[in-house]
């Protein structure tokens, strides 16, 4: 008994030491190794109460922590993706245009034919009358004979070509039917007669005298022979030598700035042959092709001024050469145009005419009186107002538009 009470006290005292030796050396770990690790490291991360076994995961805590700085910047680049994955939607297409219009192409212009058959209206309604009448009587006596020539008397053919005409007509035994077509045909004779072309000067700069009545269209008309010769790639200066009236002078400034050409002028009042002397230099000295003159508006009875004419020309033609003298004649004036175009030419020796208000005259002849008995011949006709209204004259097609036929229509 004493044995086993002996036994179990030596146990006891082995399992005492044992259980105290254990707790000793759980002690002494915990003073000796946890000083070094905690201060530095595990600071921003571990709680400071951490478990005793905590220790261990701060050393490895750090390496964790230190990649995460150098990933981080591929992150931004994700952002650039993202834009480009999901891109603002598109603004919708504007709505297709309306086609555009047709091109209008500029109306053509009328054939010379066409626009004398408009201007001639008056002229051919009364002798086209009156030659219709004729010829539907079925023959051609003494009577017949009598109303065609007063028919062309009544048109402004003038005497002396009437009494020509129908000689040349009885002559040849027409038929009434064929009473049109041989008037057209003496007509074209007669105007066709000289050459209506305007004339150039080989040598020097080209000058053109333009005279007239005042009321004619003379200043109108020196305009559009401005633009006919500049449509023809010519130069052109314009000489203002109508220095009596100050609104001639402005009125030509005017059509001078719409044309783009230059002008010579002088004070109202001066002396137009130095007007005339100025522009011929100026056109010498620029090599320009053509001086077109205006000379005064005055009536073909007044000695004084016809005499000026004569000095114009003569000092134009000291550095220059006057190729044309031309004459502006209003057609509504009839048979006085005549006595016009007589003493205008023997100041100035006019080469040709241009007649203007064609289209307001039943007295469209007056081309052929003028023709026939002063053997100028007209060499333009204005036909309106704006500066394109200038047609070269062609005598067929001025006879065919003032001598109507049957079968015109047609």
């Amino acid at each position: 008994m004493t044995f086993i009470i002996l036994f179990f006290l030596g146990a006891a005292v082995v399992l005492a030491l044992t259980v105290g030796l254990a707790l000793l050396v759980g002690r002494r770990p915990t003073t000796t190794v946890a000083p070094p690790p905690a201060p530095p490291r595990p600071a921003p991360e571990a709680p400071p109460k951490a478990p005793p076994k905590a220790p261990p995961a701060p050393p490895a805590a750090p390496p964790r922590a230190k990649p995460a700085p150098i990933e981080a910047p591929p992150a931004p680049a994700a952002l650039p993706a993202e834009v480009v994955e999901a891109p603002p939607a598109a603004p919708p297409a504007p709505p297709a245009a309306p086609p555009a219009p047709p091109a209008v192409e500029p109306e053509a212009k009328p054939s010379v034919a066409t626009r004398f058959l408009r201007s001639l209206t008056r002229s051919r309604t009364v002798l086209g009358e009156r030659l219709g009448a004729i010829m539907s009587r079925g023959k051609l006596d003494e009577e017949a004979w009598e109303e065609v020539e007063e028919a062309l008397i009544r048109a402004d053919v003038g005497v002396a070509a009437t009494d020509a005409i129908l000689q040349s007509l009885r002559r040849q035994k027409l038929k009434p039917e064929e009473l049109g077509e041989a008037l057209r045909a003496e007509l074209v004779g007669i105007l066709d007669r000289t050459d209506r072309t305007f004339r150039f000067s080989d040598k020097g700069p080209t000058v053109w005298l333009v005279a007239g009545v005042n009321g004619t269209g003379k200043t109108t008309s020196i305009a559009k022979l401005a633009r006919m010769l500049q449509t023809e790639g010519k130069t052109v200066v314009l000489a203002a030598a109508d220095t009596f009236r100050a609104a001639a002078i402005d009125q030509l400034g005017t059509w001078a700035e719409r044309l783009g050409v230059h002008m010579i002028r002088h004070a109202s009042g001066a002396d137009p042959g130095a007007v005339v002397f100025d522009a011929v230099e100026y056109a010498l000295a620029r090599s320009i092709d053509v001086v077109i003159v205006d000379t005064a508006g005055r009536l073909h009875t007044k000695t004084s001024l016809m005499d000026e004419l004569k000095k114009i020309r003569r000092i134009a033609e000291r550095k220059g050469e006057v190729t044309e003298a031309l004459l502006v004649l209003d057609a509504t004036v009839g048979q006085n145009g005549i006595a016009q175009a007589r003493t205008f030419g023997e100041a100035v020796q006019v080469t040709g005419v241009i007649l203007t208000k064609l289209d307001g005259s039943a007295r469209g002849g007056i081309v052929v009186a003028v023709q026939e008995e002063l053997g100028i011949p007209v060499k333009a006709v204005g036909i309106g107002e704006q500066m394109a209204d200038l047609e070269l004259f062609d005598p067929k097609a001025f006879v065919d538009a003032l001598v109507e036929v049957p079968g015109d229509a047609a």
